[in-house]
């Protein structure tokens, strides 16, 4: 059992999972706002040996230094690599510190976005359809870039209702290839198709000025991460021809100046923050507490 454990920022979990906290630390303080700086952040976790932080917060080395006691830091947010984590994973590893992490909890509402706006755009719900006239997503030329779990799962459903899909990743996937998916060039598959969605880690910049040229004009992008998937020059360029962009987040689209652009799209929520997810995400978070101390709940 832990001696102090200490939520640095709102954790998103649900009440019957809060109170569940009680049971892996003899005193538990949970923060409700966002720390303005590394010092704070420093300042709230104070002697405590265990910390539970969300996503929007950056927990590192600044702050770590400060709080000698920590052994155990639970991301309440998804933990994919160290690259794009929001805690210095690698110093907390030196210093002997435990870091967990959670994946696929917010997915299913990432894919319920993407297909309403495209069958919204296709179909031209409230807006003048994309083509002219009203069209349906079958046949239609979809490109995923990015294959993990979210871009899987977008993939199928794109392809359920009808869509030829291709994609670009590290490497081909047979499961992906025995339905009929296509692995291919990251250039080639944003010349070919129609709409392209972007699935990738935080951080991760795949389409620089090259890859706008490919991707070309009367283009329909979605970029489901985290960060944008692009460098922003070239993106501005591409965005003043016919096409359109699609981002939940101000994150994703890379800052508030872009939500005024007449081919923006962004729903300013997080889309994979729902209900269910709340409660895939509280049950995933104990099940890491409970491994690592050994409480079983």
């Amino acid at each position: 059992m832990f001696q102090k454990l200490v939520a640095i920022e709102p954790i998103s979990l649900i009440p019957s999972a809060e109170q569940k906290l009680h049971l892996f630390a003899e005193e538990v303080i949970l923060y409700r706002d966002i720390p303005r700086n590394d010092n704070e952040i420093a300042a709230r976790i104070g002697n405590a040996d265990a910390v539970l932080v969300s996503y929007t917060s950056q927990l590192g080395k600044s702050a770590l230094e400060q709080c000698p006691n920590v052994k155990y830091i639970g991301m309440c947010c998804s933990l994919y690599s160290p690259e794009s984590a929001n805690v210095d994973i690698r110093y907390a590893n030196s210093r002997g510190i435990t870091v967990t992490g959670i994946r696929d909890y917010g997915d299913e509402g990432v894919v319920e976005y993407v297909i309403s706006e495209l069958v919204r755009c296709l179909h031209g719900f409230d807006q003048e359809p994309w083509d002219g006239m009203a069209r349906e997503i079958t046949g239609l030329k979809a490109g995923i870039v990015g294959l993990g779990k979210s871009g899987g799962m977008i993939a199928d459903a794109l392809h359920f209702f009808g869509a030829e899909i291709s994609y670009f990743a590290r490497s081909e996937k047979e499961d992906a290839k025995a339905k009929g998916y296509r692995f291919m060039p990251l250039n080639d598959l944003l010349c070919e198709s129609e709409v392209v969605c972007c699935c990738l880690n935080r951080n991760t910049v795949l389409l620089h000025g090259p890859q706008f040229k490919k991707l070309g004009n009367n283009k329909i992008l979605f970029n489901t991460g985290l960060s944008p998937a692009w460098d922003e020059a070239p993106f501005l360029q591409w965005l003043e021809g016919d096409n359109r962009c699609y981002c939940d987040t101000v994150g994703a689209l890379g800052g508030e100046h872009l939500l005024n652009h007449p081919n923006v799209r962004c729903m300013q929520v997080s889309t994979g923050r729902t209900r269910q997810a709340f409660d895939r995400l509280s049950e995933k978070v104990l099940w890491n507490l409970s491994d690592f101390t050994g409480i079983n709940i």
